[in-house]
């Protein structure tokens, strides 16, 4: 198919839409290029924002991918320039990446700080986005959330009607676009899952059942029974952190957790919650057994893919929210392939994947790049859907390698190359089979290693 793609629209100026405003720019084969980003400026990087403030938890259940969103924090200086409501992340105090900050950058021509430790903390990675953004800067229309967008065919090609806010002035703008990239996060939208009693334990005990997102210091919880839900990486990080303040720290499984993590967190696991009992602010358990007086109940369960801004389409593409359907290779809506998903992967490393999907968005709207026919995308979307479900945007461990290489081969095949891929050679694909291991290290010895070769892993050429 041919696109007819000169005026872009991307909705959101975290790593990913900068990551896309990058590669489409560097194509020189657009008119123009649009970021909207409802952060203020001094707010920029996406996830990476940190504020002290934590938003308020949310209802138990929370099921739903169209909830509300937070209210967000007001301005500090009103009618001040740059200055607007400041929107809160899940971003928490003591974070580091869980990622070897030379597997996180975009690519090898935009390292960290040398002075960066191994797994570099979280001001540090939100400073190396802000760094990242400085050339795109100009493209960014800040303090606006993107409220509506809408498809219509003209003259048999479809464009997109959008419609922004202004956080500050409330004044709507509208503009039509050939492309959009929705680069909007899926940070924002916390789930909790229905569990027998969960509804009555909140109306009882209101300030117990939190969320991940609400999470920001351990000291929160000094003395307190604490319970976590859910052995990922924020539920291991989070019970790790709390455990030395409180009383006695509980982590809540599916599945068991790999015997050296969860030694590492200190924390005594307990299986899977399966109802609330609130005449004792307790739980029952799968195996049957229950436990008491529990003071707080921190799920780190994730959240919901959610598009609010996509009326028409989003109904189509979104089931639970656990998944979004319909898209083939993890980017590109088969039905509207000018409406594109870049990062919507989970268990990835995402700067590289988001940096490497782009290329390829760029060089396919400019038509240096063909996408299959649209019968092939949907039998690859399908095949996909049947052998992971709602678990079709997690890749498998360690899957992320090979993607960003695909990703790289595939944009190379352009008919007229742009900005160059990120590509993982054998020693970052070596650098991420030992970073789970490192991570350990690197926390027991005090969170001060500044390589790999500080902890003791050496890469040895094959």
């Amino acid at each position: 198919m041919a696109f007819h793609v000169s005026k872009i629209a991307i909705i959101g100026a975290g790593p990913c839409g900068l990551a896309a405003a990058k590669c489409l720019l560097a194509k020189q084969a657009f008119k123009s290029v649009v970021l909207y980003e409802q952060q203020p400026e001094p707010a920029l990087g996406g996830i990476w924002l940190y504020t002290p403030e934590a938003p308020p938890p949310p209802p138990a259940p929370q099921t739903d991918p169209y909830h509300a969103p937070d209210a967000p924090l007001p301005a500090r200086n009103p009618g001040s320039k740059g200055e607007g409501p400041v929107y809160m992340t899940p971003m928490y105090d003591e974070l580091h990446a869980n990622i070897v900050g030379t597997l996180m950058q975009f690519n090898r021509g935009i390292a960290f700080p040398k002075d960066a430790r191994v797994f570099p903390s979280r001001e540090v990675i939100r400073e190396y986005v802000v760094r990242y953004a400085q050339d795109v800067k100009h493209l960014i229309r800040f303090c606006r959330e993107v409220v509506e967008v809408k498809g219509r065919m003209v003259d048999g090609i479809e464009r997109w009607d959008l419609v922004a806010k202004s956080t500050v002035t409330g004044e709507e703008e509208r503009d039509t676009y050939d492309a959009v990239v929705v680069a909007n996060g899926h940070y924002s939208v916390p789930f909790v899952p229905n569990v027998k009693g969960i509804t009555e334990f909140q109306q009882a005990h209101p300030n117990v059942i939190l969320h991940s997102k609400q999470y920001r210091s351990p000291k929160a919880y000094r003395d307190r029974t604490v319970m976590v839900v859910g052995n990922g990486p924020s539920g291991i990080d989070i019970a790790y952190q709390i455990r030395p303040y409180s009383k006695e720290t509980y982590i809540s499984v599916r599945n068991p957790t790999h015997p050296e993590k969860l030694a590492h967190t200190g924390c005594t696991e307990v299986p899977e919650i399966v109802e609330f009992l609130p005449q004792v602010r307790g739980v029952r358990f799968k195996d049957g057994t229950t436990m008491e007086n529990l003071d707080m109940v921190m799920y780190c369960t994730g959240f919901l893919f959610s598009y609010p801004f996509l009326p028409e389409i989003a109904p189509t593409m979104l089931k639970s929210g656990k998944c979004v359907y319909n898209i083939y290779q993890h980017i590109f809506s088969i039905d509207h392939p000018t409406l594109v998903f870049p990062a919507l992967l989970m268990k990835v490393v995402p700067f590289p994947v988001a940096a490497a999907q782009s290329a390829v968005i760029a060089e396919v709207w400019a038509n240096d790049l063909d996408l299959p026919l649209v019968d092939e995308m949907k039998i690859w979307s399908a095949r996909l859907r049947e052998e992971r479900g709602e678990a079709m945007q997690a890749l498998p461990a360690g899957a992320d390698g090979k993607y960003i290489n695909e990703m790289h081969d595939w944009a190379k095949r352009s008919r007229n190359p742009g900005m160059e891929p990120p590509y993982w050679d054998d020693e970052l694909l070596w650098q991420r089979s030992v970073y789970v291991e490192a991570k350990l290290r690197f926390e027991r010895d005090g969170c001060k290693a500044m390589s790999l070769e500080d902890l003791g892993f050496h890469y040895k050429k094959p």
